[in-house]
């Protein structure tokens, strides 16, 4: 009876090494990303390397998507540099979508982007009017409140960490 346990155990020997060459055999073809891959997600990708200043006047409010573009709301800057397309993304509060007019000047922190054969300025932080929003992070991932739904949020975490109402 003790034969036939050896046997077996031998097999299981057997089998569980040759799967440890198996799964070590197989990075050994992997290779590894390029770095020069910045802000990979399911969006564009955000270059915060070469993040820049973009100060001018706003010559058009574009809403409706284009084929081939970033998805969400698009200005076209008029700056020293010219008429640039910016991407301000889809979730800016209606407050802040009033204030982008025709002529209104603006300040944006962003990164240019080349989609398509097309020139895009990612904003990051879009100042109008005095108020500065957050559109995307430092590392390029567009930021999803920014009106009523992110201060009611706020608020209620410092209702929580204050204990509650009294």
């Amino acid at each position: 009876m003790s034969r036939r346990l050896v046997k077996p155990t031998w097999l299981i020997a057997g089998l569980l090494t040759g799967l440890l060459f198996a799964i070590l055999a197989v990075p050994l073809g992997a290779t590894t990303a390029p770095d020069s891959r910045a802000g990979r997600g399911f969006g564009p990708a955000y270059d915060a390397v070469h993040e820049t200043i973009l100060s001018g006047t706003i010559q058009e409010v574009v809403t409706r998507h284009e084929l081939g573009s970033p998805a969400g709301m698009h200005l076209l800057v008029a700056g020293p540099q010219g008429t640039i397309d910016t991407h301000v993304g889809p979730f800016l509060s209606k407050a802040i979508k009033e204030s982008l007019r025709t002529g209104t000047p603006v300040r944006i922190v962003g990164a240019m982007l080349s989609l398509h054969g097309k020139e895009y300025f990612l904003a990051r932080q879009l100042t109008v009017d005095g108020h500065t929003v957050i559109i995307r992070s430092p590392r390029g991932i567009i930021v999803p409140c920014h009106g009523a739904r992110a201060a009611k949020s706020r608020r209620t975490a410092k209702v929580e960490t204050n204990g509650g109402t009294r």
